[in-house]
């Protein structure tokens, strides 16, 4: 049975039942006759059904599906295949999304260099720079391939027609903000226009299974631009982050079908292009050969993966009434919640009228609970000016109550600090298997935590009604 069409007698139409007048919508008073409450509804809107269509292709039971279809390839990037959960999968859509300048581009076409061979060729589309500047890029950073193809288009039928003409296995977009369908009225980027270039490169991609990389643009906030519907149509939506100012990047990921969220992707970009790192915290380290007051060591998790952190204060008299409190990879908010635990539960009392400048080496954040014992214990090593003692490094949640909380991971935290050489440790209590040779101190309070501080050479003024002694 065909599905029924919309007719003019079909739509809800109202009469007046003392003159007879029609109208489209319902009017309490009747224009023809000024009669009121004569009004009413007298045809009732015809209920529309689709037609089954044929299936192409029949249902299977899910056993007898061929799973082999959706093996991934690498991409050629070690640290990329750990967060797409082991490369890219051939019909798999993936979003890659960051600020201006963070190495997206950079990342992307040496992707497209090392994924390009004889069987699988790459094509790149630019939508925001000429194909010369790309060439000079790929120079820059050796990504040059025979099987690696450059356009520079905003079209989206034009780029439809590169993909007929060079079959390729991978497609890179960058971005899809810049791109235009001549179908849809609007301006590129846009929400109509994005929504359509983003559905019919999907289509594309499902029907060549063909693996497409788009690079998305992100708003002032940190957010993806364009429609969220964009973030639910993908497979995978990466989240590419780093300070310009640093050299390590981190990609993460914020949505996979095909594998976890918890793995986090390290990268360095210098000026030959952008390197995986493996073993990234060397980066957050620096390494001397005596301590140094102020400066304490965390292990920190980004997913599932630990890395070493330091993290560093200093603290000098205040020469205005209201202290700075300044801080550098870390969040204020948390800072100034140890600073307080510090004067009222570790009876430090000179803080609170001292400048106080807080901060991470190599540019990581450090967000999670975990590393607010180190926190506490580099603000209290820079108050009393005395150092931590060498290669000890603090795990832990610092409640208002000064307890320190357990934190999840710490066994994978122990592992690497000691991989890494460190041979002693302050965590919570019950902290499971420790590594051999590694000396762990439990400590139940802020209190315990303070004790491994030496008596330093400026101890801070008693509170008033304290014992002088």
């Amino acid at each position: 049975m065909a599905a029924r069409t919309k007719t003019t007698k079909d739509r809800p139409s109202y009469r007046c039942t003392e003159c007879g007048w029609q109208t489209a919508k319902w009017l309490g008073r009747c224009s023809e006759c000024q009669a009121w409450g004569t009004v009413e509804e007298f045809g009732a809107p015809a209920v529309r059904t689709t037609a089954p269509g044929r299936v192409t292709t029949s249902a299977l039971p899910i056993g007898q599906v061929d799973g082999r279809q959706a093996t991934a390839r690498s991409t050629g990037v070690p640290e990329l295949d750990r967060v797409l959960g082991g490369g890219l999968v051939p019909g798999a859509v993936v979003l890659v999304a960051g600020e201006p300048g963070v190495g997206k581009s950079t990342l992307l076409l040496d992707v497209a260099a090392k994924a390009a061979s004889e069987e699988h060729r790459t094509l790149y589309i630019t939508g925001e720079e000429s194909a010369s500047q790309v060439r000079l890029r790929a120079d820059r950073i050796k990504a040059i391939d025979d099987h690696l193809y450059l356009a520079a288009e905003t079209d989206l039928a034009t780029i439809l027609g590169h993909l007929d003409a060079v079959k390729p296995s991978l497609l890179i977009l960058d971005s899809v903000q810049t791109v235009a369908s001549p179908e849809i009225d609007g301006a590129p980027g846009g929400m109509a226009q994005v929504r359509e270039v983003a559905g019919a490169l999907i289509r594309a991609s499902k029907e060549r299974a063909m693996s497409t990389l788009l690079v998305g643009h992100v708003t002032k906030d940190g957010a993806i631009a364009g429609p969220r519907l964009l973030e639910h149509l993908v497979d995978v939506v990466l989240s590419f982050e780093g300070d310009r100012h640093a050299r390590l990047r981190l990609v993460r990921g914020v949505k996979n079908r095909y594998g976890t969220t918890d793995e986090v992707g390290c990268f360095e970009l210098h000026d030959e292009g952008i390197t995986g790192l493996a073993d990234p915290s060397g980066l957050f380290l620096t390494r001397r050969a005596e301590p140094v007051p102020g400066t304490c060591l965390t292990v920190t998790l980004e997913g599932r993966r630990p890395l070493v952190a330091e993290v560093q204060a200093l603290t000098v008299d205040s020469q205005i009434p209201s202290p700075r409190r300044t801080t550098s990879g870390l969040e204020t908010s948390r800072v100034s919640m140890m600073l307080a635990v510090l004067e009222q539960r570790g009876r430090i009392s000179a803080l609170g009228k001292r400048d106080i400048y807080s901060a991470t080496v190599g540019g990581v954040k450090l967000s999670e609970p975990a590393a607010d014992l180190a926190i506490a214990l580099a603000l209290a090593s820079a108050a009393s000016d005395t150092p931590l003692p060498k290669n000890l490094v603090a795990i832990g949640e610092v409640g208002l109550a000064g307890e320190v909380r357990r934190v999840t991971g710490v066994q994978r935290r122990l592992s690497e600090a000691h991989r890494l050489g460190f041979t002693h440790a302050l965590v919570p209590s019950d902290p499971g298997k420790i590594p051999p040779g590694m000396k762990v101190l439990e400590v139940a309070d802020i209190g315990d935590a303070l004790q491994v501080l030496p008596r330093s050479r400026k101890r801070d003024a008693p509170r008033d009604g304290e014992d002088r002694r």
